[in-house]
């Protein structure tokens, strides 16, 4: 048991309705498998469940706990900064595919 830490700053989405919270609300929150740990008040890029850059946020909270069927979660709380223009989306999904998401080596 540990912590992973997101050092890389990046919160993907893997449900749609947690990400459409966050945009059409304001805030939202995702639930990721794991201690995870999430720098609390930095501002990071969310990614929609097909790795595209979609959004600045806020770090709000990030809770790591065992949940009721004894799995190891962490929920991270965040605010919308803004959502990104089509030009910067483009440039950010192509970073983050290069950076984190494309073929490890």
């Amino acid at each position: 048991m540990g912590f992973s830490t997101e050092f890389n700053s990046v919160c993907k989405y893997k449900s749609e309705q947690e990400l459409y919270e966050l945009l059409e609300y304001g805030r939202g929150k995702m639930v990721k498998s794991g201690f995870r740990v999430y720098p609390t008040g930095q501002k990071v890029i969310a990614y929609t469940p097909n790795n595209e850059a979609i959004a600045i946020v806020r770090i709000l909270a990030s809770i790591a706990e065992i949940n009721f069927q004894g799995e190891e979660v962490t929920e991270v709380e965040m605010e919308l900064v803004r959502k990104l223009t089509e030009e910067e989306s483009r440039i950010q999904t192509a970073l983050a595919y290069e950076m984190f998401f494309g073929d490890r080596k």
